[in-house]
């Protein structure tokens, strides 16, 4: 009987102490995997260990415990998250804005400024103020994307069948066989030629569904600031994430 089927059911993750400090490290088995690897995303804090196929959980676990310094100290480096709470900062379209809270009375959330400063104004219970604060950012994303997709319609002569808002974490956008589009509503959160870059990157995939350099050759000549938004997400997507 192959050892597969009689080894029990891996956890989903492992728990060791480190200084004192409880630290949690998910597990993710991979076929092609040939040594224990260790990552820290920098967008959430997870910490993954992947294994091999053949590598028992008692390995992983002294692996994982002779670790304990590197993974605290990568952690460390982790962004601190931003709740979607009164007093919160959170850029839109780039640009900080705080999170105001007007009162308990439900009303429309929006854009105002208030001293000089930028704000999010949100009227509603105060245990709803997240929730408003994101429902918001997914609908000023979707009319940002959807003005950005009919420039680009009109410039292609080709259109997406879908358009579709997640909260993905390894992309922010994508683009089907089928000819629908997905984009993370995180967009919102960056300078506006980022999100523009990245509906004429997805767009130019209506047309070559590969990176070939015709596919790099269209883009180059639908967008102007591809270098400039690659390098931009480059050095500051990850810490999109923090936001929520």
């Amino acid at each position: 009987m192959p050892l597969a089927l009689l080894r029990r059911p891996d956890p989903e993750h492992l728990d060791i102490l480190h200084g004192g400090e409880p630290l949690r490290v998910s597990l993710r088995r991979w076929p092609a995997a040939r040594r224990l690897t260790l990552r820290v995303s920098q967008a959430t804090g997870e910490v993954i260990l992947t294994l091999p196929t053949r590598t028992s959980i008692a390995t992983a676990q002294r692996f994982v415990a002779s670790h304990g310094g590197w993974i605290a100290a990568r952690l460390a480096r982790v962004p601190a998250r931003v709740l979607f709470e009164p007093g919160a900062s959170l850029p839109v379209r780039g640009v900080p804005h705080r999170i105001e809270h007007r009162g308990a009375r439900s009303g429309a959330t929006r854009l105002e400024q208030i001293g000089g400063e930028a704000v999010i104004s949100v009227s509603c219970d105060p245990a709803f103020v997240g929730r408003r604060v994101r429902d918001w950012l997914q609908r000023e994303v979707r009319a940002d994307l959807a003005e950005a997709v009919a420039r680009y319609t009109a410039a292609l002569g080709q259109a997406p069948t879908r358009i579709t808002i997640r909260d993905t974490r390894s992309r922010w956008g994508s683009c089907t066989a089928r000819g629908e589009l997905n984009f993370s509503w995180r967009l919102i959160l960056a300078p506006p030629l980022v999100l523009d870059y990245l509906v004429a990157h997805e767009m130019a995939h209506l047309r070559e569904m590969n990176h070939s350099q015709r596919f790099w050759s269209l883009l180059g000549d639908l967008c102007p600031h591809v270098d400039e938004a690659e390098a931009w997400l480059k050095r500051n997507g990850a810490s999109l994430h923090r936001y929520g």
